[in-house]
């Protein structure tokens, strides 16, 4: 489901109160108060996306909650789970991530050592660094992970076009 702005916890309010399974990465954002005081929130991963299982019922009952934007069908559902899972791992190790909004070509490799060990993405370099792009390729959004050259085997150039087949 693709809310409307900033309605994603208001949706899994209204989901876990009719009973339909949902799922939306948070990870948590820590701040110091002006008093002091670390501040511990939870921020949706994703922007604007709650993930919903479920038939034509549970579709109904989600744009019907008024937080919904579009429902949008899910054609490689396969991937899609096995994408969330990386990510939902990478939050459990509780690493340092940064959000990426957009898959940019580059090289597809396989983590080959150290606790990343068999993950794979899409490589992003950005100054002094290399940083491991995993995604979730129905938004084309994901998180990085900052690694060593030397943990990576290279599998191949990715596609130029949009991840999800859209021209």
């Amino acid at each position: 489901m693709y809310t409307k702005s900033r309605q994603e916890k208001q949706l899994m309010r209204r989901l876990r109160q009719a009973d339909v399974p949902h799922y939306a990465p948070q990870i948590a954002s820590r701040r110091r108060s002006p008093a002091g005081r670390i501040r511990v929130t939870y921020q949706p991963l994703f922007a604007s996306y709650v993930f919903v299982c479920g038939d034509d019922e549970a579709r109904y009952q989600s744009v019907c909650t008024d937080c919904v934007r579009q429902a949008s069908p899910i054609e490689d559902v396969e991937q899609f789970v096995t994408d969330l899972r990386q990510i939902q791992s990478l939050i459990n190790m509780d690493v340092p991530l940064t959000i990426e909004a957009r898959i940019e070509p580059g090289e597809m490799v396989r983590v080959k050592s150290g606790v990343f060990a068999g993950y794979e993405g899409v490589v992003l370099k950005r100054t002094q660094e290399t940083r491991l792009l995993v995604c979730v390729r129905f938004m084309e959004q994901g998180v990085s992970v900052k690694l060593d050259d030397c943990q990576l085997l290279p599998l191949g150039k990715v596609d130029s076009r949009p991840i999800d087949g859209r021209d």
